[in-house]
């Protein structure tokens, strides 16, 4: 059996997961004892993951209302995309005169990916890499860290957008013209084309009931 901070990390990992894809939809509550039971492990590490999605805001805990999924509500999104605006636009205005041509290849390749995802799990998981080689030459940790938890979060609203109004593959133009702008070393505009992508998900993305 799995032990210590890797049944940690195990189950944090596992109910992330579940929260991200709407398996475990928004306000749903989370019950200590079931999961440890799940997991066959002790109330220890179940508490530990729940301090670490509480830290990515994935969870909310209340006095007598226990551990619950955080809502996703109209709040939310704009938090979320606010937050990533200012934040992802800092890193990417540090992170763009460290690009090197192998950095640029990990982006186009990240896009690449987006665009041929045939499931939305896969466009997920490249749309996540596209946003992460974009600033990850920053090397702002504590930047990089907050902007991981905000992707994550980004997640549940590419989700529920996909639940809501369907999702089919598709070439995404924002990225290509970001990454354009980059290769012309025109950073003002990339930032533009970034912080206008991100607010987009937040006209489109509707209340999780």
């Amino acid at each position: 059996m799995i032990v210590g901070t890797t049944t940690t990390q195990h189950i944090a990992d596992s109910i992330a997961g579940r929260i991200i894809s709407g398996m475990l939809p928004p306000n749903a509550p989370l019950r200590q004892d079931h999961i440890a039971r799940e997991f066959g492990s002790s109330h220890v590490p179940v508490r530990e993951a729940f301090r670490q999605l509480e830290a990515q805001h994935l969870v909310v805990a209340a006095p007598r209302r226990g551990v619950r999924v955080a809502p996703l509500d109209t709040n939310s999104v704009k938090e979320i995309a606010e937050m990533r605006a200012a934040l992802e636009i800092v890193a990417l205005r540090n992170a763009a005169p460290k690009l090197t041509s192998a950095h640029l290849t990990r982006i186009e390749l990240a896009l690449i990916e987006a665009d041929n995802a045939k499931t939305i799990h896969e466009f997920e998981v490249a749309n996540r890499s596209f946003h992460h080689a974009l600033v990850a030459p920053c090397a702002m940790p504590r930047l990089l860290a907050s902007l991981d938890s905000l992707q994550l979060a980004n997640s549940r609203l590419v989700f529920a957008l996909a639940r809501s109004a369907g999702w089919r593959p598709r070439s995404n133009q924002d990225h290509r013209l970001i990454l354009q702008a980059l290769r012309a070393r025109n950073v003002d505009h990339a930032c533009s084309l970034l912080a206008r992508h991100i607010q987009t998900i937040e006209c489109l993305a509707l209340p999780a009931s």
